[in-house]
C-alpha cells in the first residue's frame, strides 16, 4: 500500500508549495496531494511537479461540475507532460449548494452527469492522441470541435482518473468509469466491506468498464499522539470533524449502516442552529465508540497497524489524513509506521 501525503499552503497561496513539496518527498512518501478548499490544486502540483522527481501527484479532489471537460482535459494534459506523468486526477461532485451557489454551475443527476464528464474528457483525450475527429455528444456534455491549433502536445499516456465516492450510485460510477476510487474519511471498515466495495465491483462489471482493477485510495482517520495533550488535541479535532461530516446528508447512510440513524439529523439540525458553541457541542455527540469507528486510535505504531488491520487487503493507497496529526514530526512518523505496516 503506497501513502500520501496531503499538502496546504496558507491561505491558498503557491509561496511556499515547492519547500513543502520537496520535503514530503525527502521522507519518503509516495504521493503528495492537494484538495480543493481555498486553491486550485491543479496549480498547486505544478509548482509541486517543478520541485519534484519521483513523488506521484493527487489532486483529491478537484471539483470536476464547477469545470467543463474541454477546460479540465486542457489542464490535466499539461501536468501529466510537465510531471513526467505523475499525475492522478482524483475528481468530485461537491453538492448541489455549492455547485449551484458558490460556482454558479449546474446541478443534475451527479452520478450520470460524473459518467459522462469522465467519458467526454477521455473522448477529448482520445482525438488528440489520435487525430480522430472529435464527436463526443451526451445529455450533459457536448464537444464536436477541435481544430490542429488548440491540440496540446503530449508525449505521456493520459493520467489515471479517479472519483471521489461515499454514495453507492457514485461508487458504481467510479467502477464503470475511472480508474480507481477516493474513499470518503467519513467511512467505516463494514461500511467498505458490506457496500462500498460491493458497489465498486458492479461498475466494473458492466460493459465498456476498465479491464484493470481499481485503485482504492484510503484516508482513514488517525487520533494519535506522544503526550497526553496532544493525544488529547487530536482526538478533539477528530471528533468536530466527523461530526461535521456526519451532519451532511448525503453522509448519512454511513451512520445507518451502523444503527445510528438518529444521529445524523441531530447533527445536521445543530450545524444549521445560532448557538455559539455548535461545533464543539457537535464533537461532544462523538463517543469514543464512534470515534473508534471512524478513526485509528493510538500511538503511530498502534494507529498504523490498525490501519493496515482495517484497510491493507483492500486499499492500494493511504492518504494520510493530518486533521488529528498537527505537527509534521508526529506526520512523518506516522507515515513511516504506515510504510512499515503494510509491506
Amino acid at each position: 500500500m503506497k501513502v500520501d501525503l496531503p499538502l496546504g499552503a496558507r491561505g491558498g497561496g503557491l509561496t511556499g508549495v515547492d519547500e513543502l513539496a520537496r520535503k514530503a518527498e525527502a521522507i519518503g512518501v509516495d504521493g503528495v496531494a492537494f484538495s480543493e478548499t481555498t486553491c486550485d490544486p491543479m496549480l498547486h502540483l505544478t509548482v509541486a511537479a517543478g520541485a519534484t522527481n519521483r513523488v506521484d501527484l493527487l489532486s483529491n479532489i478537484v471539483v470536476a461540475f464547477a469545470r467543463s471537460p474541454m477546460t479540465l482535459a486542457v489542464q490535466a494534459t499539461a501536468l501529466q507532460e510537465y510531471s513526467g506523468g505523475r499525475l492522478h486526477l482524483g475528481l468530485g461532485s461537491q453538492i448541489k449548494p455549492h455547485i449551484e451557489r458558490r460556482f454558479s454551475m449546474p446541478w443534475s443527476a451527479p452520478a450520470d452527469r460524473m459518467a459522462e464528464f469522465v467519458s467526454a474528457m477521455r473522448a477529448i483525450w482520445h482525438s488528440w492522441a489520435s487525430g480522430d475527429r472529435l464527436d463526443f455528444r451526451g445529455d450533459f456534455y457536448t464537444h464536436t470541435l477541435m481544430t490542429p491549433m488548440f491540440v496540446p502536445t503530449c508525449e505521456r499516456p493520459a493520467p489515471k482518473v479517479m472519483l471521489a465516492a461515499v454514495g453507492t450510485k457514485m461508487t458504481e460510477t467510479a467502477g464503470r468509469v475511472a480508474d480507481g476510487l477516493l474513499l470518503h474519511p467519513f467511512t467505516t471498515d463494514h461500511y467498505l466491506r458490506e457496500v462500498t466495495v460491493p458497489a465498486l465491483h458492479r461498475g466494473r462489471a458492466a460493459d465498456g468498464a476498465p479491464s484493470d482493477a481499481p485503485e482504492i485510495v484510503a484516508a482513514t482517520f488517525v487520533v494519535t499522539g506522544r503526550t497526553e495533550e496532544e493525544f488529547a488535541t487530536s482526538k478533539a479535532a477528530v471528533r468536530r470533524q466527523i461530526a461535521f461530516y456526519g451532519s451532511t446528508p448525503a453522509y448519512h447512510p454511513v451512520l445507518e449502516q451502523h444503527g445510528l440513524g438518529d444521529l445524523g439529523p441531530e447533527l445536521n439540525a445543530l450545524s444549521k442552529s445560532d448557538r455559539e458553541h455548535k461545533w464543539a457541542e457537535m464533537g461532544e455527540l462523538i463517543d469514543d465508540d464512534l470515534l473508534a469507528l471512524f478513526a485509528a486510535v493510538g500511538t503511530p505504531r498502534e494507529a498504523a497497524a490498525e490501519i493496515a488491520t482495517r484497510m491493507g487487503d483492500v486499499a492500494t493507497r493511504y492518504m494520510l489524513n493530518s486533521v488529528g496529526v498537527a505537527s509534521a514530526k508526529l506526520r512523518a512518523e506516522v507515515i513511516g509506521a504506515v510504510q512499515e505496516a503494510t509491506r
